[in-house]
């Protein structure tokens, strides 16, 4: 156990003693014991569940969580998951799975994403490219690099069931909380200096803290909008039986089921969701049931074994007010719920926790104030409400599609119906699915710990990305002539890249970084095509891998770094 147990002052039972406690084990919560436990932050993860994901759940990564998994040294380790290799990756429209095909965007395997990758630029230039994958898969790669960390304790099986913050005492500030096993058993009392609510979409930290949502809720649509059915299930016989191309994603579209699917071993094991019809009861259906909607979105009898079923909501644009409150923080579905149209809602949430890793280890360790944490709602709440948005408008555009019955008619009439939705639902796949905009594009203009320079930052638009090194964003990538990434380049922490043969002499960064006890690293690059990417000689790179500050002369440097460790000037 990496964790220590202490009396507490009034001489009641020990208390567990660690520095951040984690409420909730999913990719949000694995991914931030990830962040600080690299870092040698004590943390303790609880997750009511027996283990990770049983069920599929999301299925898409973006390329910009890639490249955090890159980061982190377990990108390849999450490509190899999932479908085999040469697997399409395609997202496919029909009226039924076996009968007529209306749309295809043609994506690359997980094989030809790794070799096609060094090839690209614009848009699309990028150290990783999106990879198909159940959440169930990652979720079990996350879960064993977070207990392979010295300083983070994993407890599933365990639940919190109530906390308070203690704003003095001998301990300092901190948050007193009680954890309970979630099968009944003796509590536990646990002191940690801060705690972060990953609970989910019900988190019971949020509700304690009594944060409302903002945004909207219960959209109705003729597909996304509304009550969802859900199934897990083995269809053995469904690729031999498929009359087209095989595909990742395979969409239905008829008046009678709308329904998605997508392919989670590449074999035989599916994760299909069907929308429900006025009236339909789908927490009563049978697996008989299970079987009948199944048979109509394929269009015919497939054998299936159902592995689950269940029902969700779809129809969510939620942000929660505040993202937190004094030590206690939200993130992931904790902090805002998607309808998962983009795959958004699982990488917003993985880069809550790298937003908030870094932090939480600097202020842990005394590199930076409390005032550090401030930024994390200011970062990660608009780019909350930008991606709830853009999901709500890809929701918008499949789901108010009116799928008329002609669709599935052989005449005139119904070649004619087939052919509006072809033209349409081409136009509606690039719009969700070829998404560099949304993916790279977010930035942290106006945050109080990025040094702005008076440039304007590029448009965000879904389906282009505008390499930038305007401070607030993603830093351009580029592959060196030795064929590294120079994202591979970048320190844990602090990088301060020094572009070009005439680069300033760096000292005054490095000494400015000492005296605060920044852990910073020179990256001197000559090749003047950095230079230009950059427009800037000196640019300094945060931990989680965004333009912190960039500049000509290093004069300065001991203000720029107390604004990016919200450091200010009371203690210089």
């Amino acid at each position: 156990m990496n964790n220590t147990a202490n009396p507490d002052a009034d001489g009641a039972a020990p208390v567990h003693e660690t520095e951040v406690l984690i409420a909730g084990g999913g990719p949000c919560g694995l991914m931030l014991a990830i962040e600080l436990g690299r870092r040698g932050v004590r943390c303790l993860l609880v997750e009511p569940r027996a283990g990770t994901a049983f069920n599929p759940q999301a299925n898409a990564t973006q390329a910009r969580t890639m490249e955090h998994f890159r980061r982190l040294g377990f990108a390849d380790e999450v490509r190899a998951l999932g479908m085999p290799p040469d697997h399409p990756t395609d997202i496919a429209y029909f009226t039924r799975y076996g009968r007529h095909e209306l749309a295809r965007i043609r994506l690359p395997t997980a094989a030809q994403a790794a070799a096609q990758v060094r090839g690209l630029s614009g848009s699309w230039s990028a150290a990783e490219l999106p990879h198909r994958v159940s959440q169930k898969f990652v979720e079990a790669v996350l879960h064993r690099h977070a207990a392979a960390c010295a300083s983070v304790e994993l407890r599933h099986g365990w639940k919190l069931t109530g906390f308070d913050e203690v704003a003095a005492g001998p301990s300092g500030p901190h948050v007193l909380a009680t954890l309970e096993p979630a099968a009944g058993g003796a509590p536990q009392r646990v002191r940690a200096q801060w705690l972060v609510g990953a609970d989910g979409a019900r988190s019971a930290v949020r509700q304690r803290l009594g944060i409302e949502w903002d945004g909207v809720t219960g959209i109705q649509r003729q597909f996304m909008g509304g009550r969802m059915f859900a199934l897990y299930l083995r269809a053995p016989q469904f690729l031999a039986r498929l009359p087209h191309a095989r595909a990742w994603m395979y969409v239905a579209v008829n008046a009678q089921r709308r329904a998605f699917m997508a392919a989670v071993d590449g074999v035989a094991e599916f994760a299909f969701h069907a929308a429900l019809q006025p009236g339909e009861d789908a927490d009563a259906w049978t697996e008989q049931d299970a079987r009948r909607v199944f048979a109509e979105a394929f269009g015919a009898e497939v054998p299936i074994e159902i592995l689950s079923m269940g029902t969700w909501l779809a129809g969510h644009a939620l942000v929660a007010r505040e993202f937190g409150r004094g030590r206690v923080l939200l993130a992931g579905d904790a902090a805002h719920l998607f309808t998962p149209t983009g795959g958004l809602g699982y990488n917003t949430a993985v880069e809550d926790a790298v937003n908030l890793g870094w932090k939480l280890a600097a202020v842990v360790r005394g590199t930076a104030p409390p005032a550090l944490m401030a930024s994390y709602e200011a970062e990660r709440r608009p780019l909350a409400e930008r991606n709830t948005a853009y999901a709500r408008r890809f929701a918008d555009s499949i789901g108010l599609f009116e799928a008329t019955p002609a669709l599935d008619d052989d005449t005139p009439g119904g070649e004619a119906e087939r052919a509006r939705a072809t033209e349409y639902l081409n136009a509606h796949a690039r719009l969700e699915f070829n998404i560099p905009g949304v993916t790279f594009g977010g930035r942290y203009d106006g945050s109080p710990i990025v040094v702005a320079d008076g440039t304007a930052p590029p448009p965000d638009e879904p389906g282009r990305y505008v390499l930038s090194a305007c401070p607030g964003g993603r830093p351009p990538h580029a592959w060196l002539e030795d064929g590294r990434s120079l994202y591979d380049l970048f320190h844990a922490e602090w990088t301060l890249l020094a572009l070009g043969d005439d680069a300033p002499d760096t000292r005054r960064f490095e000494d400015a970084a000492r005296l605060l006890g920044a852990d910073l690293r020179v990256v001197r690059l000559r090749q003047p095509a950095l230079r230009t990417l950059y427009e800037a000689p000196l640019v300094l790179i945060r931990p989680d891998q965004i333009v912190a500050w960039r500049g000509t002369q290093t004069d300065g440097a001991d203000r720029v770094l107390r604004q990016v460790l919200a450091r200010g000037e009371a203690d210089a």
